[in-house]
């Protein structure tokens, strides 16, 4: 895996693959964080109620080691995982992809199972754009508030990004730096003496 960046999708899309009678919508989207996931999947379940499964995996973190999975009731190992496997074949994090079935009436067995969700997450991640994107960290900066505009001068000369900032008579700034240019940037800031940085 690259060090400097990492692979998602650039927007949510939908696929849909029929085998039997039996309908398979597979959700893709870009994913922030677990709770994002949770908001997503309570909005699929109140979209599709008559729905018998909602499989899903999904991929979170840069380092690729936040994942999970889920059957919702399919046979062990018939859904989940084919879902997570697309995603691995493409190398992506911080994507999600819910898989909503509606059930035909002929069983598919596990085999047909397998190749259905598989099948539909790759028709999913086939018709979104695969974009690069660089892998940042997050810091926390403290500073008297005259140095504002020298801060703010390095934050956009190495392209990072400012989260969130609070100012007062002090400033505290979250910003994410990419990971290519982290060495420089605490260096550049260090040199200023009163501001304080702290890895989140």
């Amino acid at each position: 895996m690259n060090e400097e960046f990492y692979y998602t999708i650039a927007q949510p899309v939908v696929a849909e693959f029929k085998d039997r009678g039996s309908r398979f919508l597979a959700y893709a989207y870009p994913l922030t964080s677990v709770d994002d996931f949770k908001a997503k999947m309570k909005l699929l379940k109140e979209e599709h109620p008559k729905a018998v499964h909602h499989c899903f995996a999904y991929r979170l973190g840069v380092d690729g080691n936040t994942f999970r999975v889920s059957d919702d009731g399919e046979p062990s190992g018939s859904a989940g995982r084919p879902i997570l496997g697309q995603i691995d074949s493409k190398q992506l994090c911080n994507v999600l992809v819910v898989v909503v079935r509606y059930f035909g009436g002929t069983l598919l067995g596990v085999p047909g199972l397998i190749n259905a969700y598989r099948t539909v997450t790759s028709l999913a991640l086939q018709t979104t754009p695969i974009i690069q994107k660089q892998i940042e960290v997050n810091y926390q900066l403290h500073f008297d508030y005259t140095r504002m505009n020298d801060v703010m001068i390095i934050v956009k000369q190495y392209n990072c990004t400012v989260i969130k900032q609070e100012q007062n008579l002090f400033c505290d700034v979250e910003i994410s730096i990419p990971k290519n240019r982290l060495e420089e940037v605490l260096f550049k800031l260090g040199e200023m003496h009163t501001v304080e940085t702290r890895k989140l």
